[in-house]
């Protein structure tokens, strides 16, 4: 055997110990050091959209499944999932019923200053964006200091293309809002809002102007004149600092919105005939 050979045997045989030294010690710590990983989140994780909106309040899909999992979290802490994912979570965790405490919610703009009912009063030439918009001198073009950017904040940080700007002002898609939350963050004047799914009347406006101020500013804005106030059968609405306000007494008849001299309360208005039954019920 010449020299050549015994030296390529040789250099074989080192790097085989040390692949086989190496193989063994990365076993061993493999095992030593392993994460037992519950086999529940994995199927959880796998019954989540997969959204990582972080509508649940967790870092993520993954996040939400590893409280789950570990039971901190309940079934149903998915807002975008709803009840259909719920259900598959509560077999997997092994949960017979789901708790229908939640009501499903969706996004609301309270404001419906568009371009046709707001009055503008500058111009704003920077960058498309309200959360720029809102630093510069009087933080918006329109007239009323409470009144939707339009130009979008909202409409980019939502990953279910359920909100958009329409005539100069932000409008939900009900059917395709997930009530993330992730546009309420986004807004810099706060004027989004989760709303139950069901909600009928509501009151789409956030001015806290006195009334003449309003009507020189916007043409559907709250005036404060309390008419909703004095007609409602269920003291479910008060004007508290020149803005009307419902409450958790509210049932949705619709007299206030049928009184209200400017629309700022939005929802079907009821007939004379279903106004009188709300009267007398209440």
């Amino acid at each position: 055997m010449s020299l050549m050979t015994t030296l390529i045997l040789v250099a074989a045989g080192l790097v085989g110990a040390t692949g086989l030294i190496l193989g063994l010690f990365l076993g061993v710590a493999s095992e030593k050091f392993k994460v037992e990983v519950d086999e529940r989140e994995a199927e959880v994780r796998a019954a989540l959209p997969g959204s990582n909106c972080g509508a649940c309040g967790f870092p993520g899909c993954d996040g939400c499944a590893k409280a789950i999992a570990k039971g901190t979290a309940p079934v149903n802490q998915c807002p975008v999932g709803g009840a259909p994912v719920a259900e598959k979570i509560a077999a997997i965790m092994g949960t017979d019923s789901v708790s229908t405490d939640n009501v499903k919610k969706v996004a609301h703009v309270h404001c419906q200053g568009d371009c046709d009912k707001a009055k503008q009063q500058a111009h704003y030439s920077g960058i498309a964006d309200c959360n720029d918009l809102v630093v510069v001198p009087g933080g918006t073009e329109k007239a009323c200091p409470y009144s939707c950017c339009g130009y979008g904040s909202c409409v980019k940080v939502c990953a279910f293309d359920a909100i958009h700007v329409i005539n100069g002002v932000a409008v939900v898609d009900k059917e395709k809002c997930t009530a993330c939350g992730a546009c309420v963050k986004a807004c810099p004047k706060s004027l989004i809002a989760l709303v139950p799914y069901k909600k009928k009347h509501i009151v789409s406006c956030k001015n806290h102007l006195k009334g003449k101020q309003v009507k020189d500013s916007c043409s559907i804005g709250c005036i404060a004149c309390g008419m909703c106030e004095k007609n409602c059968p269920f003291d479910a609405i008060h004007v508290i600092d020149d803005l009307a306000v419902m409450n958790e007494k509210c049932k949705d008849c619709g007299i206030c919105a049928q009184k209200c001299p400017t629309s700022a309360i939005t929802g079907k208005r009821p007939k004379k005939e279903e106004t009188k039954v709300a009267m007398e019920k209440a």
